[in-house]
């Protein structure tokens, strides 16, 4: 009997399951992990299956390599069938759920040789079963109804518009909370917003924010998220609720005008509340932005300017504008390891700080990284290792 699979060096699923059942017999606590290329047959029919075949052995090193680099080694992993693998681990899954979905959130954007990869997971343990058999099933039935439920997901280009329109018509979102640290305190949590279909489907930013800029739409869709956020304020705690709202927005005097009638009607939340902004082209009228912004800044809102070391105006408007948070782009901590950006970040900081403003890293994804940022003297971290999304309110 052959134990690794010819294509994906993987284990056989004969070998596999009988490795498992061994592995289950021998520790009470185990954990089974289905990570599943979905759009395999896609790729065979557009690519070839010799593509296909290079798609799954690189996916099965990429997952490797993941747990690896989470300090999991010498675990099982096995190609069962089509695009799909299984992943022994020894302890419950309480251990591995986090792990799995920073996996999956990982791997949103990951292609081979320029070819999209679109992964799922599911997750189960021995808790459930001991029958290695039950337990697989069970896999595929999480995995099935997770599919199932209301995700994002590719929709028609045709249909999207009218998609887009019919969820602010009838207010049909979704709001996703993320905490934000300052030290080991929760200081403001950040907003997500994802638009639902009819179907109630999710539609993602990246596909709605660019129907709403091209129908014009921006600030009706600002206002809407914001009437939101101040009639269910109650449902965020204590926390500063922050939220993305376009430039365009900023300097619009209805924008301002409604804002603060909505905190002149809810005391409660002044000074509860920031915008945070970017803009690819800078606005040459800049006293003008600075009024604005200074008339939201008296009515207790602070102000963050998002993605400072990728857009040139974000560092143009850390000099100018005048503003409480700078938010780094992501691309800092993704090449934490090059010395460059490193002195770029801390440069950029010490230059914040002597402005009176604080700075502000996402996307922080393990213990090394927050320790990093608090060498740094970088005043807020956020991401997933430090909390999870949480979903605080749905129409």
């Amino acid at each position: 009997m052959k134990i690794t699979d010819e294509v994906t060096k993987t284990f056989t699923r004969e070998y596999l399951y009988k490795f498992l059942k061994k592995e289950i017999k021998d520790n009470n606590n185990y954990t089974l992990i289905l990570i599943s290329v979905d759009n395999i047959p896609d790729i065979n029919t557009l690519y070839g299956i010799k593509n296909g075949d290079k798609i799954l052995h690189k996916t099965a090193s990429w997952i490797g390599e993941f747990f690896e680099e989470k300090g999991i080694s010498n675990f099982p992993l096995g190609h069962i069938k089509g695009g799909d693998f299984i992943i022994g681990l020894k302890g419950n899954k309480n251990l591995y759920s986090a792990m799995l979905e920073l996996m999956l959130l990982k791997s949103e954007n990951f292609k081979i040789d320029a070819m999209e990869v679109k992964i799922s997971g599911a997750i189960t343990d021995t808790y459930f079963s001991t029958d290695l058999d039950y337990l697989i099933e069970n896999l595929f039935e999480l995995q099935i109804n997770k599919r199932n439920s209301p995700q994002e997901e590719d929709i028609n280009p045709s249909e999207l518009e009218s998609f887009v329109i019919n969820a602010m018509n009838q207010k049909r979102f979704i709001v996703l909370t993320q905490d934000v640290f300052q030290k080991d305190k929760a200081v403001f949590k950040e907003c997500f917003i994802k638009l639902k279909t009819p179907q109630n489907s999710i539609i993602h930013q990246k596909s709605y924010m660019k129907v709403i800029n091209r129908l014009g739409l921006m600030l009706e869709y600002d206002l809407m998220i914001l009437e939101t956020i101040f009639s269910k304020h109650a449902l965020f705690g204590e926390e500063i609720i922050a939220i993305t709202v376009s430039p365009t927005s900023l300097r619009n005097q209805n924008f301002l005008s409604r804002t603060k009638e909505l905190l002149e009607a809810n005391t409660t939340i002044k000074h509860k509340i920031m915008f945070i902004f970017s803009e690819r082209e800078y606005y040459s009228q800049i006293s003008r932005y600075n009024a604005s912004l200074k008339s939201l800044r008296n009515m207790g809102v602070l102000i963050a300017v998002d993605r400072l070391g990728s857009l040139h105006t974000s560092f143009l408007y850390l000099r100018d504008l005048d503003i409480d948070v700078i938010r780094f782009d992501a691309l800092y901590i993704k090449e934490i390891q090059k010395k460059e950006y490193v002195n770029i970040l801390d440069g950029l900081n010490v230059m914040a700080h002597n402005s009176g403003v604080k700075t502000w890293m996402k996307m922080l994804e393990s213990k090394e990284s927050v320790s990093f940022i608090e060498e740094l003297a970088i005043d807020f971290s956020q991401g997933n290792f430090l909390a999870p999304l949480v979903k605080i309110y749905e129409s």
